[in-house]
């Protein structure tokens, strides 16, 4: 549960509740959402590749691209708002886009929303970017990623692209590989990163489905208010559960040891403005930075009392 401090949950105002919302991608954002819809008896269906457990009462359509299982016209019937929450795979691809666009082309869809992702703005240095920012995309799944946000904008629907820095929530925050001994202090001079709580994402695009159709903006950023180093973030992580940090590691000195995946998150430096949301739409985060978000996940994942 969050904080007594934090917002309720949006309540959609009844002229605009979806009548039925498809949300492709039943992965962490995806399910939040749908949890969320469903608590204010909309209803809503997700895809899976297949079901987590054949005996659990989900409502789901099987999507899997690689096996060439695809809902039909008939299956997407009846859906007046679609959320995709799927990235382009290996091959640059948008599996979603490729298979299903043509036929959401076909519906009287009110809203579709396709979560992306800041790294189209590619490394500014640590510099500010907002939603006027040039695309300068750096690493490939950054630049599969633009290719993907024009390929929906082109399909000519009422579309939103919800652009996403690092996330976290429950069940992705720090405490399990700290106390695992996972974790690393890494040291990289003026690098930050910015983030978003689950929660967030799923409070952002609930409230831009409360604002009339013409003033939802076609692209937003979505994410808090403290862009900080990796090294601040673990050290209160550390902090609300009482376990030592890691020792003090130089990026420059570890870089070799680091996973191809891992590097690329760090060759990457910028701030996530989030003035259109927050400011211009007026939307109130529910956990403004990191250390109101941290504390909600660690009651969350341990059913402690929330820390001071």
């Amino acid at each position: 549960m969050p904080p007594s401090s934090a917002p309720l949950p949006l309540l959609l105002p009844a002229a605009l509740r979806p009548r039925r919302v498809l949300v492709v991608g039943g992965g962490y954002s995806g399910n939040r959402f749908a949890a969320a819809l469903s608590a204010q008896a909309v209803p809503v269906i997700t895809t899976h590749r297949r079901p987590a457990d054949a005996n659990a009462p989900l409502t789901w359509l099987p999507f899997d691209s690689e096996a060439g299982i695809v809902p039909g016209r008939t299956d997407l019937e009846g859906f007046s708002h679609v959320l995709t929450t799927v990235p382009p795979g290996r091959d640059g691809r948008d599996p979603v886009l490729d298979l299903l666009g043509p036929l959401l082309r076909s519906l009287p869809l009110q809203w579709l929303g396709v979560l992306s992702t800041t790294g189209v703005y590619g490394d500014t240095a640590g510099a500010w970017v907002d939603e006027t920012a040039p695309l300068q995309p750096s690493l490939e799944r950054s630049r599969a990623r633009v290719a993907s946000e024009a390929g929906w904008r082109a399909l000519g629907l009422p579309l939103q692209i919800f652009r996403l820095p690092a996330i976290y929530g429950p069940g992705r925050s720090p405490f399990a590989s700290l106390r695992s001994g996972r974790s690393r202090l890494i040291h990289k001079p003026g690098q930050v990163f910015s983030r978003i709580h689950v929660d967030d994402i799923v409070g952002a695009l609930l409230h831009n489905l409360a604002l009339p159709a013409e003033q939802r903006p076609p692209v937003l950023n979505v994410s808090d208010n403290r862009p900080c180093p990796s090294s601040e973030t673990l050290g209160y992580a550390a902090h609300l559960i009482g376990h030592p940090l890691p020792p003090v590691a130089s990026y420059d000195a570890i870089a070799d040891t680091m996973s191809p995946m891992a590097r690329s998150f760090w060759s990457e430096n910028r701030r996530v403005g989030n003035l259109l949301l927050c400011q211009k739409l007026g939307y109130r985060l529910r956990y403004p930075s990191y250390r109101e978000g941290y504390r909600a996940c660690l009651q969350e994942e341990n059913g402690t009392p929330e820390p001071d």
